[in-house]
């Protein structure tokens, strides 16, 4: 079986060009790749086989972002942010076993939904601000990350936000967010191989994506230091705003 027999060379062409676009943008933000890619995806792709597609390059990508700094450093991260970690991962299993029951209008908005809030709060500079950790506020928003990642691959909104609002370091939320992401990857993989969504027809596919996004990833990294961040941030989320709100649209009308 080739990759043609699920999907036409330009269609193939169009998703090398996404995954490159989504790690360009995770080199220089630290998130989004899963955002980019469901979002671009889904524009020309039935959105299981977009979310097929993201799986393997989001997994290779965060854990490339989570050890940068080493193991240790990774660790602390895990042990801090143990509650958020647990309950996501409960939810993140539940919700992908929904995936083949749902319409895929619903689908779509279930990913525009927080893509559009989250970018619109952001454009906008509005901020939430947390003076401390809480393990009741932790787990709410574990499972909501992990519910809408379970069903759609974009668990980034809610953790990004919270990580935000407690104020956390660069660097930190950096590799906190490499740490999530990368654990969210690999109990995603699994249950996607349970729900269906990962199989022999899909997986080549989300394996030929992982080249391009490595590669957008390093040139993203080294354009990092070279550029004004809040502005290309600003123009990111502009970008992922439109997306998001495409997605509305086409899980509104069709």
């Amino acid at each position: 079986m080739t990759l043609f027999s699920i999907l036409s060379p330009l269609d193939l062409a169009l998703s090398l060009v996404v995954a490159f676009a989504a790690g360009w943008i995770k080199g220089i933000v630290g998130f989004a790749m899963p955002m980019v890619m469901i979002s671009g995806l889904s524009m020309f792709l039935p959105p299981e086989l977009a979310l097929a597609g993201l799986i393997l390059p989001t997994l290779v990508t965060n854990g490339f972002q989570a050890l940068r700094e080493g193991t240790k450093a990774a660790y602390a991260s895990i042990r801090r942010f143990r509650v958020f970690l647990i309950v996501g991962l409960i939810f993140l299993l539940g919700g992908a076993q929904l995936v083949a029951l749902v319409p895929a209008s619903t689908f779509l908005l279930m990913i525009g939904v927080p893509v559009s809030i989250f970018a619109m709060i952001q454009v906008l500079g509005l901020k939430l601000t947390l003076r401390a950790t809480s393990a009741r506020i932790e787990a709410i928003i574990g499972a909501v990350a992990g519910f809408v990642g379970g069903m759609s691959g974009v668990w980034g909104p809610p953790t990004v936000a919270y990580l935000t609002a407690l104020g956390t370091p660069k660097l930190e939320q950096m590799r906190t967010q490499g740490v999530i992401y990368g654990l969210g990857s690999i109990a995603l993989a699994i249950a996607h191989l349970g729900s269906g969504v990962l199989r022999v027809e899909t997986a080549p596919f989300s394996a030929v994506l992982v080249v391009p996004a490595l590669l957008g990833m390093w040139v993203g990294l080294r354009l990092q230091d070279r550029i004004d961040q809040a502005v290309f941030r600003k123009a990111t989320l502009i970008v992922l705003l439109v997306a998001g709100l495409n997605l509305l649209r086409r899980g509104l009308v069709g």
